[in-house]
């Protein structure tokens, strides 16, 4: 039997404005902001704002509203870092890797030879990634 959603997760108080967040792209359905805890250069993240704990319990709608915003934000991403390549990723379940149970997509640009540093829990300077989400919201802009 699958998991209630839990409206106490992290990201849900992120989207309520309870926490701050670095938003690099905001709409009627998703957000994106700045991975805290980076795993490489421009860590993103892309969440729905419906109530979904994975991709396994997730409206279809909500599916295509934030896959739309994925590749938007992806290519945006790629832009603004001058990045080789992206790595996407998005985890369902403890087994899986999921520890923020709310749907989300991971976007990390890469670089020839450059590995993806662990999610060792060491936070990023504030000040970084308010330098790299304008950097996503200038390339976002055009």
């Amino acid at each position: 039997m699958a998991e209630a959603y839990d409206p106490g997760n992290i990201f849900a108080k992120i989207l309520r404005g309870e926490i701050p967040s670095h938003r690099v792209y905001e709409d009627e359905a998703v957000v994106a902001f700045m991975d805290v805890m980076p795993q490489g250069t421009g860590h993103t993240l892309v969440v729905p704002k419906a109530p979904s704990r994975n991709m396994l319990d997730a409206d279809p709608a909500t599916l295509g509203a934030l896959f739309a915003v994925v590749q938007k934000v992806a290519v945006a991403v790629k832009k603004a870092f001058d990045a080789d390549g992206l790595t996407l990723m998005q985890f369902n379940e403890p087994a899986s890797g999921q520890t923020v149970y709310h749907l989300h997509v991971h976007v990390i640009p890469r670089f020839e030879g450059v590995p993806l540093k662990p999610h060792s829990g060491q936070m990023e300077k504030p000040e970084v990634l308010a330098e790299h989400a304008g950097k996503i919201r200038a390339a976002l802009a055009g």
